[in-house]
C-alpha cells in the first residue's frame, strides 16, 4: 500500500535552505544591485540567495515522499568509477594540463555505466574534452594550461 509521508531530514534541510536564502536575499537588497551587464556588489549575492531558496523549495517538495517499498541495491559500480574521477583530475591537471586530465577523468567516469564499452567511452571523453576546451578556454578565455609541463619536450 502506498502512503504519503514526510522525510523529516529533507523537510528540515529544505526549510533551512529557504530561511538562509531569504535572509541573504534581504541582506543583499541593502546593497546596490546594478544590472546584469554592470553588476553592483549586491547582484551576485542576490542571485546566489535566490538559487539557494529555489533549491530549498525543491528539497522541501521532495521531502513529501510516497513510500512504495524497500530501497534497491547500492550502485557500487557508479561509486567505484565516478568518485575517483575528480580526484584523478585534480592530481593530473597541474602536471598534464587541462586537456589530458579532463580526458582521463571523463574516460574513467564513463565506465560507471555497464552498457558503455571502450570505443564509446573514448568517443564520450573526446567529446567532453573538446566541448570543454571550446567553452572554457576559447569561449570564456579562462587562463589555464591546455597541456602542462609533462608534455613539454
Amino acid at each position: 500500500m502506498k502512503s504519503l509521508r514526510f522525510d523529516t531530514a529533507d523537510l528540515l534541510c529544505g526549510l533551512i535552505f529557504i530561511a538562509l536564502g531569504l535572509f541573504f536575499a534581504v541582506q543583499s537588497l541593502g546593497l546596490e544591485l546594478g544590472t546584469a551587464f554592470r553588476m553592483g556588489p549586491g547582484y551576485f549575492p542576490l542571485v546566489l540567495a535566490s538559487i539557494l531558496t529555489l533549491l530549498g523549495a525543491m528539497i522541501l517538495i521532495q521531502s513529501m515522499k510516497i513510500t512504495a517499498g524497500p530501497v534497491g541495491a547500492l550502485a557500487w559500480r557508479g561509486m567505484l568509477f565516478i568518485l575517483p574521477a575528480p580526484i584523478i583530475f585534480g592530481l593530473l591537471v597541474r602536471g598534464a594540463g587541462f586537456v589530458p586530465a579532463l580526458f582521463v577523468a571523463a574516460f574513467i567516469a564513463s565506465f560507471a555505466s555497464e552498457r558503455l564499452r571502450v570505443p564509446a567511452a573514448l568517443a564520450l571523453a573526446t567529446g567532453i574534452t573538446f566541448f570543454s576546451v571550446l567553452v572554457f578556454s576559447y569561449g570564456l578565455g579562462l587562463p589555464f594550461e591546455r597541456f602542462g609541463p609533462w608534455f613539454r619536450f
